[in-house]
């Protein structure tokens, strides 16, 4: 297994954790007055980001590489975006979670990518398996906002 590949791979699941992270602080205090059943498992989300960022620095830091702990180009643009649709939207706080179930969709989307690759160790896709899964898992709670709707 190269090495570099998995490090490489390891520090684009990070930026996009990081944008996850950065995307989550946009959210806090928009939401909680519509949708207030869902703020401990955002706050659960935010904690659980957190502990992936460092699970994914630990394993490029064990393979000899530098954890990259910026966002992506990509992610900063959307974060952008977000707040200029945002700023028209009749319902900013449904918005604001349609965004949070559009950027979870994307972050599993990459981790699978990352997974497919077939570029990371066994012990590197046993984590990023696992944090996929936990994005999977968040992503559910929010996708049906109708549902959430006091």
């Amino acid at each position: 297994m190269n090495n570099e590949k998995t490090v490489s791979v390891l520090n684009d699941l990070l930026n996009i954790t990081n944008d996850r992270i950065q995307g989550f602080a946009k959210v806090e205090d928009k939401v909680w007055d519509q949708y207030p059943m869902l703020r401990s498992d955002y706050d659960n989300m935010v904690s659980q980001s957190h502990t992936m960022k460092n699970q994914l620095t630990d394993l490029i830091m064990e393979r000899g590489g530098t954890p990259d702990q910026s966002g992506s180009a990509a992610g900063a643009i959307h974060r952008a975006w977000i707040d200029v649709k945002n700023s028209f939207a009749e319902d900013t706080a449904g918005a604001t979670l349609g965004n949070v179930v559009y950027g979870e969709s994307a972050a599993i989307d990459a981790y699978q990518d990352a997974l497919d690759s077939g570029d990371l160790c066994p012990e590197s896709s046993r984590v990023v398996l696992d944090q996929l899964h936990q994005l999977k898992a968040s992503h559910d709670k929010f996708q049906h906002l109708e549902d959430l709707k006091n």
